[in-house]
């Protein structure tokens, strides 16, 4: 059995070579398929991996017979009889694939499988490093879906072995505006009789899927950083997804992550936009207990933070059963500390000094941490503020130069010089009207 497929083997190879040498592209690429085919049939996987490389390797052949080979041979990596042979042929076929543009897509969907192995066996690590050899974004034959679907794997990988900042930066190669585009419409040109944009396989999932994806995946890098805000703009845009938002099911717990973010996120005006924007969201009715909650944070009144955790606590915790798990270990101590902020703010648009002792009564703290709390909006710019400590006061006002004083002075200088000129004109209009009744 051996020597007859060796004997097949050479009488392919000889007219293989006559093919080549006569530059017939057909006839040479159903040449090399037919060694492959061979090989493969007889189950001779060394076989079918030497053959491989030796017709790679022979002189002055053709790129269209190393793309059907490739093509090929990539089809009977599942049939192979375990894993030994498999990762042997991914290997084979990177080897040859190397360096070759015309097998760019190729070689890409052949690491994406090796990493996929190497995962499976538990080698993180091997798996990430293996994805980050690839820069799918400069593959113009790429189909866009195939390139978003393959970089956020790479994505998955580095979050998966904890390297952050390498998942930041391989993210950024992903435009969110990619997700609005229409994929239907991307430019397919001939060249050499084949497509440039070669259509993504099977198992690639549609724009909307990857959309989901994505927003997923950044999820949990900000999460690693407590990054709220950029959280609960995830969740926006993961509530805007068609599919998310024709299905109840899916979007009423991305709507309590909304709001819960939104109520974690430190105070500044992205934070009351998206705030103001979700309040008006007419799918808020069906979590009333949301829409008090936000209402809570718009309207400029002090929220007893006791009380305030009574009401949400079953709330809170529920949320590790529903879509995204819990809100983080220091989420209950955040949510504390937004709502003292809160409070500090509402204070300081009733009162332009307050004494640091009833400041803290109504924020139900003491001096030392009404001080510090007040210290740390100071330093982060959501607040301006003074402390007298030997007096124990505290003074909202923004301190003036000499220049604010003088144009306020000015200001109001105009303003009574205009009412009195009104004022004068209001008389003289009285008189002239009291003499022409007199008159009359």
């Amino acid at each position: 059995m051996e020597g007859d497929l060796e004997a097949s083997i050479e009488i392919l190879l000889s007219q293989e070579k006559k093919n080549r040498l006569a530059g017939d592209i057909s006839g040479t690429k159903d040449a090399v398929l037919s060694i492959i085919k061979v090989c493969y049939d007889a189950r001779a996987w060394k076989t079918l991996n030497d053959q491989i490389v030796l017709l790679s390797k022979r002189r002055g052949q053709l790129k269209q017979a190393v793309t059907s080979m490739v093509q090929q041979a990539i089809q009977y990596i599942d049939m192979t009889p375990d894993m030994e042979t498999k990762i042997e042929l991914i290997k084979t076929l990177n080897g040859i694939t190397a360096g070759k543009i015309y097998v760019e897509i190729e070689r890409a969907r052949l690491i994406k499988k090796l990493a996929k192995i190497k995962e499976e066996q538990g080698l993180i690590a091997e798996a990430a490093d293996l994805m980050q050899e690839i820069a799918v974004e400069t593959f113009a034959a790429m189909a866009t879906t195939e390139k978003i679907a393959f970089i956020l794997e790479q994505v998955r990988l580095c979050l998966d072995r904890k390297d952050f900042i390498r998942a930041q930066i391989l993210s950024r190669k992903i435009s969110p505006r990619v997700f609005d585009a229409d994929i239907s419409k991307e430019k397919k040109k001939l060249k050499e009789g084949d497509n440039i944009v070669q259509a993504a396989p099977s198992d690639i999932p549609s724009l909307s899927e990857l959309k989901y994806t994505y927003y997923q995946l950044m999820i949990r890098y900000y999460s690693h950083k407590d990054e709220y805000l950029e959280m609960c703009r995830c969740y926006k845009s993961i509530y805007e997804i068609s599919l998310v938002k024709e299905d109840p099911a899916q979007w009423i717990p991305v709507l309590r992550k909304i709001c819960w973010y939104l109520v974690l996120s430190p105070h500044d005006p992205m934070q009351t936009s998206l705030l103001n924007a979700t309040m008006d969201d007419k799918n808020l009715s069906e979590i009333p207990n949301f829409r008090h909650l936000l209402k809570k944070l718009i309207t400029m009144e002090v929220i007893q933070w006791t009380g305030l955790w009574e009401t949400y606590k079953v709330e809170f915790e529920n949320e590790k059963n529903t879509l995204g798990g819990s809100l983080g270990d220091k989420a209950v101590e955040d949510l504390r500390q937004r709502i003292i902020e809160h409070n500090i703010l509402v204070v300081s648009k009733y009162y332009s000094r307050i004494t640091l002792k009833r400041l803290a009564d109504l924020l139900c703290l003491n001096l030392q941490e009404t001080e510090k709390h007040m210290s740390d909006m100071v330093v982060s710019k959501s607040l301006i503020a003074k402390i007298d400590r030997p007096k124990g006061v505290v003074c909202f006002q923004v301190s003036k130069d000499s220049n604010d004083i003088l144009n306020s002075w000015s200001a109001n200088l105009e303003k009574l010089l205009d009412l009195v000129e009104k004022s004068c004109h209001q008389i003289h209009k009285e008189t002239m009207v009291y003499k022409a009744t007199l008159r009359t």
